[in-house]
């Protein structure tokens, strides 16, 4: 009885209305700028795109030990795809949360500030959606359990989930202050009008080479978007140093006058850390002797043009090249970071052509020792957007290529761009690797653009997303472009690094060279495979070869998503799945 009386007057002593002061719920949160700060943070980490994932993805211009599974066609139906930027709504449901429950803050400022970042989210969420699903379900209210109706709903048009992405993009412009951020590490108004820079170039290209209506529309909005960023954003390209394009993407702080937004990386304190700088050595990362041909000579003639460039060595080819191909590649004299000796190409790459961008001192070499901030996004892509959009629009004139491209190549000590003389005199080379660029008066200016994209941006992510948008994922596979990388002449002694020693010996039968002369020694047909037996260039991957399936430029649609709904969501062309839904 005793204990029964003191419950009841404990309980009557309580409001039961009141919310307990140790749990989280909307009428006592967002009131504060710390709020709303604790719920975007994990927005950052869960959407943005992590360094090691990125700086792995394959295309025509980087092979290494795994090709992944839009190369290799490996992808299913029925595969588990819940990775946030995949087939999972988590992070939605907590960006229309925010939104639906700001109103809490009675700080006008703070609330408008994250509404806008929040809307940034958003529209970068569904922008990930697009890009891998096409036509997907959109939602801008946060779901319960008993909204069968929306939770069974059909895939949108991809059109209509666009438009909402632009009209997002378009409110974090309006609402997020336009100052910047010392440290690059937040969402800003100017980060909002970069991605959505991006995000239109992307829908516009894709309705150009996929063959849909409406690519003036994005294409328009990309080109405005890139031109407000240009001219009121203050970003600027980095250009300090002797070889500021190296020195870019080796530097644990981000370089704030380019760098717009960053992932940022901080070992000895924080314990973040990214594996950038070893998965290149560890996984034979190699670019391709196709990609080594978009660079040009440092005059800006052509390489590709040179007589007999088919089978020049490495030491020849790589001689008065663009700049930024001894910043990005290792070639003859690389001198690594805090070393003053050279270090010889030792052809641990699977094509020998060994990327050394991102790649700062040797006590970052280890797993997860990584710490150099990783660029999500930087003023030169920016520029590439709107050169891009304008010359797909037909719009673009030589002004608008000097305030872009040409910053570009005044940065790599390279020469102006000229538009009259890219689309007088096309190079045939990159028609080549460019079959579906159509026909027309800027057909040689949109090449050559592409050249510069290719170039300036390598390793960052965007290669496998261009040539899907561009429709050009056949070029990707190795069934009649083999994975080519240097040439060899013949087996032999060979000086990689030009100091007049040899330092590599290839072989097939007998090793000329003996232990004690200290050269990395490389077998025909086991260390490296030759396209001529025992000459030729080296081929990466040549015990397999992949064929495009044109399926491979949508994701499917998970298979037990679609049991879920009861067939509402339908799926991608070329997919098939065991629901036995249409």
């Amino acid at each position: 009885m005793i204990a029964v009386a003191a419950l009841a007057v404990g309980t009557a002593s309580c409001d039961l209305t009141l919310y307990p002061e140790d749990a989280v719920s909307p009428e006592v949160y967002f009131k504060s700028e710390s709020d709303f700060e604790q719920w975007t943070n994990y927005l950052y980490k869960a959407l943005l795109d992590d360094a090691n994932t990125v700086s792995r993805y394959n295309a025509d211009d980087m092979v290494d030990k795994s090709m992944g599974s839009i190369i290799q066609g490996t992808r299913l139906a029925s595969d588990a795809m819940n990775g946030n930027n995949e087939w999972n709504w988590n992070m939605l449901r907590r960006i229309n949360y925010l939104l639906e429950n700001s109103s809490n803050c009675e700080d006008e400022a703070v609330r408008t500030k994250y509404e806008g970042i929040t809307y940034f989210f958003r529209a970068y969420f569904y922008f990930q959606k697009v890009m891998r699903f096409g036509d997907v379900p959109y939602y801008d209210k946060v779901l319960e359990s008993t909204d069968t109706e929306f939770l069974n709903k059909p895939r949108d048009d991809r059109g209509y989930v666009m438009d909402r992405v632009m009209e997002d993009f378009d409110r974090a412009i309006e609402m997020i202050p336009e100052t910047k951020d010392p440290n690059s590490a937040r969402v800003t108004k100017w980060v909002a009008l970069a991605m959505k820079s991006r995000a239109a170039l992307f829908e516009g290209t894709w309705r150009v080479y996929h063959e849909m209506p409406d690519a003036e529309k994005y294409l328009e909005q990309a080109a405005a978007a890139a031109k407000t960023f240009i001219e009121e954003s203050g970003y600027t390209l980095y250009k300090q140093g002797e070889q500021p394009y190296r020195d870019l993407f080796c530097s644990d702080n981000a370089k704030t006058e380019e760098v717009v937004l960053a992932r940022l990386y901080q070992f000895e304190a924080l314990n973040v850390s990214n594996s950038v700088q070893f998965n290149i050595r560890n996984d034979a990362q190699g670019f391709t002797r196709r990609f080594m041909n978009h660079y040009l000579m440092a005059d800006g003639s052509r390489f590709t043009d040179i007589e007999g460039n088919e089978t020049m060595f490495y030491t020849e080819e790589t001689k008065g090249r663009d700049p930024r191909m001894a910043q990005t590649v290792l070639c003859p004299g690389y001198i690594a970071v805090d070393e003053t000796a050279t270090t010889p190409n030792d052809m641990t790459s699977l094509t020998g052509y060994e990327p050394i961008k991102f790649v700062a001192s040797a006590e970052h070499s280890g797993a997860s020792k990584g710490t150099c901030d990783w660029p999500l996004i930087r003023a030169a892509e920016v520029y590439l957007n709107y050169a891009e959009a304008l010359a797909e629009l037909g719009t673009l004139d030589q002004s608008a290529l000097d305030v872009s491209v040409n910053e570009i190549r005044d940065r790599a000590g390279m020469p102006d761009l000229i538009i009259s003389e890219a689309n007088n005199n096309i190079d045939p080379f990159l028609a080549s690797c460019y079959p579906n660029v159509k026909e027309g008066p800027n057909k040689g200016v949109i090449l050559e653009i592409r050249r510069e994209r290719t170039v300036e941006l390598v390793n960052e992510g965007f290669r496998q997303w261009d040539m899907l948008r561009w429709k050009e994922g056949e070029q990707m596979v190795n069934k009649d472009k083999p994975y080519y990388g240097i040439w060899f002449p013949s087996e032999g002694l060979y000086d990689m690094d030009g100091d007049g020693k040899n330092d590599l010996e290839i072989y097939s039968q007998v090793q000329q060279s003996k232990p004690a002369d200290g050269l990395t020694v490389k077998k025909i047909g086991s260390d490296l495979v030759l396209s001529e037996g025992t000459y030729g260039y080296v081929v990466a991957w040549s015990t397999l070869t992949w064929e495009w399936n044109d399926r491979e430029y949508l994701w499917p649609i998970p298979a037990d998503q679609r049991v879920l709904t009861g067939g509402a969501l339908t799926q991608n062309p070329g997919w098939t799945d065991s629901t036995n839904f249409n």
